[in-house]
This record gives C-alpha cells, sequence and structure tokens, in this order.
C-alpha cells in the first residue's frame, strides 16, 4: 500500500514507500475515494523468467534482485521451483504484543506470492518489526506491515509480478465501478505500482474499496481479525500537525514479536 492521500516523509528518498493505491502512485482520495477518477487497473502480464545473469531466480516466479533498493534485512532470493506449489493452504501466525493474528495463505490464489511470504517467514524477516501504518478512512481500513526499518519504505531487496484477483466484487461504495470491494479479513500485498512487490503486506479490518491493483493471498481468522480491532480503536497517533489523523502510526504501537508457519496442514 502506499502512503496517500497524506504523504509523508520517507528516511531514505531512494526507496519507494510502498502503498494501498499510491502503492502505484495513485492518490487514494481518502473520504472522496468514491469520488476520485484515473485509469482503470490493468492487469499485469505473468511474471517473466528472469534471463540468466540478472540477479534473478529462472523459475515461474521470476524473483528479481534490487540492487538499487537494498534489502532491509538480510534475506535470499526466495526458492523458485519450476512447479511453484499451487494448491492447499498454509497457516501462519504472526504474534504480536496487542496478541495473535493468524493467517490463511492460498496458494491457489497467488502461488508465488505465498512462496515469498513462506520464505520471508523462514528466515525470520518479519521477526522483530512493527507494523508502521493504520488507516482509518470510512473507504479504507488497514494495517500495514512488513517493512523491517518500520519506515514504509524497506523491502527484502528483491520484487516480483502481481498475481492481481480477478473475483472481487464491486465496491458498493463507488459508483464508478472502478474499485473492488477489498473485505474485512483479506490480506493483500502493498506495492509501490505495477509488479513491485516486495514484503510489505496490509491486514483490512474494515471493507474497503480499492482498485484491484493489490494482490490478494490470503485472510484473517477469527482470532486476528478481533487483535485488528483493537489496534484499530487505538486510533492514529496524533501529530504536530495534524492533532486527529486518520492515516499514519497506529496510536497503540503494534510489533510483530515473531511470524510462525504451521505445519500441520
Amino acid at each position: 500500500m502506499s502512503r496517500e492521500p497524506r504523504p509523508q516523509s520517507i528516511a531514505d528518498p531512494r526507496r519507494p514507500t510502498r502503498t494501498l493505491t499510491r502503492l502505484a502512485s495513485v492518490a487514494l482520495l481518502a473520504g472522496a475515494l468514491v469520488a476520485a477518477t484515473g485509469v482503470a487497473a490493468v492487469a499485469a502480464p505473468a511474471p517473466a523468467i528472469a534471463p540468466t545473469g540478472s540477479g534473478g531466480t529462472h523459475g515461474p516466479c521470476g524473483y528479481l534482485a534490487t540492487p538499487e533498493e537494498p534489502a532491509a534485512r538480510p534475506v535470499p532470493l526466495p526458492p523458485d521451483p519450476r512447479r511453484t506449489p499451487d494448491r492447499g493452504t498454509v497457516r501462519v501466525t504472526l504474534w504480536t504484543n496487542h496478541g495473535p493474528i493468524g493467517l490463511l495463505l492460498d496458494r491457489a490464489a497467488a502461488p508465488c506470492t505465498v512462496q515469498s511470504f513462506l520464505h520471508l517467514t523462514r528466515h525470520r524477516f518479519y521477526d522483530r518489526t512493527s507494523c508502521h501504518r493504520l488507516t482509518a478512512y470510512p473507504t479504507l481500513s488497514v494495517l500495514q506491515c512488513g517493512d523491517p526499518s518500520g519506515t514504509g519504505s524497506g523491502g527484502p531487496g528483491y520484487r516480483y509480478a502481481d498475481e492481481l484477483p480477478t473475483d472481487l466484487p464491486p465496491a458498493p461504495t463507488d459508483p464508478t465501478g472502478e474499485r473492488r470491494l477489498y473485505a474485512r479479513g483479506t490480506l493483500a500485498m502493498a506495492n509501490a505500482g505495477p509488479d513491485t512487490n516486495g514484503s510489505q503486506f496490509f491486514l483490512v479490518y474494515a471493507d474497503s474499496a480499492l482498485r484491484p491493483n493489490y494482490t490478494v493471498f490470503g485472510s484473517v481468522d477469527r482470532a486476528g481479525l478481533a487483535t485488528l480491532d483493537r489496534i484499530a480503536a487505538g486510533g492514529v497517533a496524533p501529530t504536530d500537525e495534524d492533532p486527529a489523523p486518520v492515516d499514519g502510526a497506529p496510536a497503540l504501537p503494534v510489533d510483530i514479536r515473531k511470524a510462525l508457519r504451521h505445519h500441520h496442514r
């Protein structure tokens, strides 16, 4: 996701902020979101296999190293087998200081994304990280996590192509029909534009309206939603410039102490 509609300073301007809709540098007009205009999203092409010597993997997911955007925490490129697992689900729990957030990853919906997320989990990339962004707009209610730097500009040192959803229903709040419903409980990837997925992701705690530019790769369980509700109830941390913000750092700091995959399924 991106930091629009209220851009904030980035610690390292060389690294793009990952956002929801500026995630593609498209302004999210917050309360006026339903009236915003723009080019309709176009499904991204299938992931390309990285050519030899390109600093990428050679399987169907084509994870590509980004030396211009070094990893916020050292991690190798994910495995990229010729046959990427594309069936079944995998459970992961984010153990936070506010309680557990259980995730159900869906391989069929986004096999390359699930493969990357599990890789980062295995390498403890998400352990001891903070969730840097909370939004509380009527049409955008999410918690964004996955950047070890805590700035919203950090990533894993690689990127990969979108696996965009094609079956999301139209957002009932958007008369233009351009936005889709990212329902409460959706787990999706943040990005900085087409095919720039990395490590940042967002958790939807109330139905939100977005162009279908963000890969959906799973869902949040009931206990996780209860945790998200507690975090959201605390609101967004006020600043000197805005004493009552609806987009910014959570007022109740959120720390992912450990991300743990469950192997019983």
